[in-house]
């Protein structure tokens, strides 16, 4: 982990649970690392771990409230031109639309465990137009067992929290399998509905 990212990091999480929050809503770093940390303060003691878990899991919807209301009001026109500042890459935002598209707004809760679109699919859901309060149920659905997990992770790593990257892969790989499973099987649905409307 680079020097500068460390420090921004513990200058954060000092501030106890408003600093993970502030980390997560700011996602200079990843929320993986924000939350393992926290994990080692709650190891520590200086912080609870039910705390640390709704400070994480209050920051990432907020992270997400963001982005959502970019697309719903600035579109893909504005995030072509500034997203990059805002470490949104283009062909993240390309990969979530179509994904959106595909699958509907369901994926925005079976995303949130996947590479690459996780972050990016809250833009295609508010330039959709999605219901804010339908998002936000199933974004906060989302973020609780992701939170859960890497705080828990950060506990058991303690002071060695920063191999979370290394260990993640274990726990993550099978929930990316399982949102895959899910995903097909939503959109199977999906089909199987349309074909029984048209032959009704």
């Amino acid at each position: 982990m680079e020097s500068v990212i460390h420090d921004i990091l513990i200058a954060l999480t000092s501030l106890g649970y408003a600093g993970i929050a502030i980390g997560l809503m700011i996602e200079v770093i990843p929320s993986e690392i924000v939350l393992a940390y926290g994990g080692y303060m709650v190891s520590k003691g200086t912080i609870s771990f039910i705390g640390a878990i709704i400070a994480g899991v209050i920051g990432g919807t907020i992270a997400q409230w963001f982005l959502y209301w970019l697309g719903y009001y600035g579109g893909r026109p504005f995030l072509d031109k500034y997203g990059k500042y805002l470490f949104i890459q283009k062909h993240h935002i390309e990969k979530a639309e179509k994904w959106f598209q595909r699958y509907g707004a369901g994926v925005v809760f079976t995303a949130r465990f996947i590479p690459v679109v996780r972050h990016a699919i809250s833009i295609p859901a508010g330039a959709a137009k999605m219901p804010f309060m339908k998002f936000t149920i199933l974004t906060v659905l989302a973020i609780i067992p992701w939170s859960i997990l890497f705080v828990y992770l950060g506990t058991k790593l303690g002071s060695h929290w920063e191999n979370i990257e290394k260990v993640a892969g274990t726990y993550t790989t099978p929930s990316v399998i399982i949102s895959m499973v899910i995903i097909i099987l939503y959109f199977g649905m999906k089909k199987l509905r349309a074909i029984k409307r048209s032959a009704a």
